[in-house]
C-alpha cells in the first residue's frame, strides 16, 4: 500500500508534515502486540510505505517561506494507493494560488484516479482537485470562506453547502486548515478499514466521528452571505410543524419554483432536502446541549414520529441520537 503526500510551494508545513505524522502513528498503534478489533480478534499487520513529493522532487518552499524537503518526485511515482494534497497558505488577495505546477500535475492526477487511487485534499488543497478536473460532476466541499470561491472556478463542480467532508467517487474534499487530521482519518479508514482508523484516532487522540453532514460556519457568515438563506434556516428552526416546500415558500413570500431555484444556486439541495437538514441539524444541537429525552427533541425538531427522526438522524450523522449524546459528552469529558 503506497500513500503520497503531494505539496506544493505555499502549502501549509504542519498540515504536510502533520499528515506524514498520522500514519507513522497509525503504523505504530496497529504494530502493537496488544492491537485488536472491538472482538477481540488482533488485527493483521499493516504493511504501507508513505512518501512526500512535489511535481518535480525539489524541496517545497511552505507558507511561510521555509524550505521543505520531500522524498521524491511525483512523477516518477507509476502507481500508488492514495494522493493527499494539505492545505495552502492563501495569496495576497486572500485566495487559494494557482501555480504552473497544479496544472502540470493534473493529468498524473487523473491517472492515479483512473488506477483506482484515493485522491483527497484538505482546505484549499481542494482547488488542486479542481484544477486537474477531478471534481466536475462532484460533490464537493471546502472550508467556508472558500466556498464562493471554488463555484465560481470550478462551475461543474457540485458544490454541497456546509459539508465538512465529502467523497464522491475515490474523490475526497475537506474544509478547514486543520482538516487534514480529518482527511488522513478517512483515508486510513477507506484503506486499512474502520477498526485501524478508531485505533489510530484513539492513539493521536483525535475524533474519529463521522463528518460528513455537520455543518460548519460562523452564523454571521451565513447571515451575510444571503440574507434568503438565513431566513430560511430560521424559518425551518422556528416551525415546529410538519413543513413543506410550498408552506417554507409561502412563509418566506415567494413562489414553490423560485425558492427551488434558489437553494439549489445557493446550497445544492432542493427545499425537501433543505429542510431535511435544517431540522437534523437543529437535533443535532440539542442534542449537545440539552438533557431532554430523544422523544422531546424530535419534536422539538419537527418530527412527529419518533422512529422516523430515529432513522432520518442515523443516516444523517452515521449513529444514532443516543450514541451521538455519548460520543458528545465522551469527547467533552476527554478534553480532545
Amino acid at each position: 500500500m503506497k500513500v503520497v503526500i503531494l505539496g506544493f510551494d505555499g502549502c501549509m508545513s504542519s498540515a504536510m508534515v502533520g499528515l506524514l505524522d498520522m500514519f507513522e502513528l497509525a503504523r505504530h498503534a496497529v504494530s502493537r502486540s496488544d492491537a485488536s478489533d472491538k472482538s477481540g480478534q488482533s488485527l493483521p499487520r499493516q504493511k504501507w510505505e508513505v512518501v512526500s513529493a512535489t511535481v518535480d522532487g525539489n524541496p517545497l518552499r511552505d507558507g511561510q517561506g521555509r524550505e521543505v524537503a520531500v522524498n521524491m518526485a511525483a512523477t516518477d511515482i507509476s502507481r500508488c494507493d492514495a494522493v493527499l494534497i494539505p492545505g495552502l497558505v492563501p495569496g495576497l488577495d486572500g485566495l487559494p494560488q494557482r501555480s504552473p505546477e497544479m496544472r502540470q500535475i493534473g493529468a498524473w492526477l487523473r491517472a492515479q484516479h483512473a488506477h483506482g487511487a484515493l485522491i483527497g485534499g484538505s482546505c484549499a488543497g481542494v482547488f488542486v482537485l479542481g484544477e486537474a478536473g477531478l471534481l466536475d460532476g462532484r460533490r464537493c466541499t471546502t472550508t467556508w470562506w472558500f466556498q464562493d470561491e471554488l463555484k465560481q472556478r470550478y462551475p461543474k463542480a457540485v458544490f454541497m453547502w456546509g459539508s465538512p467532508l465529502l467523497e464522491d467517487r475515490r474523490v475526497v474534499s475537506v474544509g478547514g486548515p486543520l482538516s487534514w487530521v480529518d482527511l488522513a482519518l478517512h483515508c486510513i479508514r477507506q484503506l486499512a478499514g474502520p477498526e485501524v482508523a478508531r485505533i489510530t484516532a484513539d492513539f493521536a487522540v483525535a475524533d474519529n466521528a463521522p463528518l460528513n453532514h455537520v455543518v460548519y460556519a460562523p452564523n454571521g457568515y451565513v447571515r451575510t452571505r444571503d440574507p434568503f438563506l438565513f431566513e430560511a434556516e430560521n424559518m425551518v428552526r422556528q416551525t415546529p410543524d410538519l413543513l413543506t416546500a410550498s408552506a417554507l415558500a409561502a412563509l418566506l413570500a415567494t413562489s414553490e419554483r423560485t425558492l427551488h431555484r434558489r437553494l439549489k444556486a445557493l446550497v445544492g439541495e432542493s427545499p425537501k432536502a433543505f429542510i431535511t437538514r435544517v431540522r437534523l441539524e437543529t437535533a443535532r444541537v440539542l442534542l449537545e446541549k440539552k438533557a431532554s429525552n430523544v422523544k422531546r427533541i424530535a419534536q422539538q425538531s419537527g418530527y412527529a414520529d419518533e422512529s422516523s427522526f430515529r432513522r432520518a438522524f442515523t443516516r444523517f450523522v452515521g449513529m444514532s441520537p443516543n450514541a451521538y449524546r455519548q460520543w458528545v459528552q465522551q469527547r467533552e469529558g476527554s478534553g480532545s
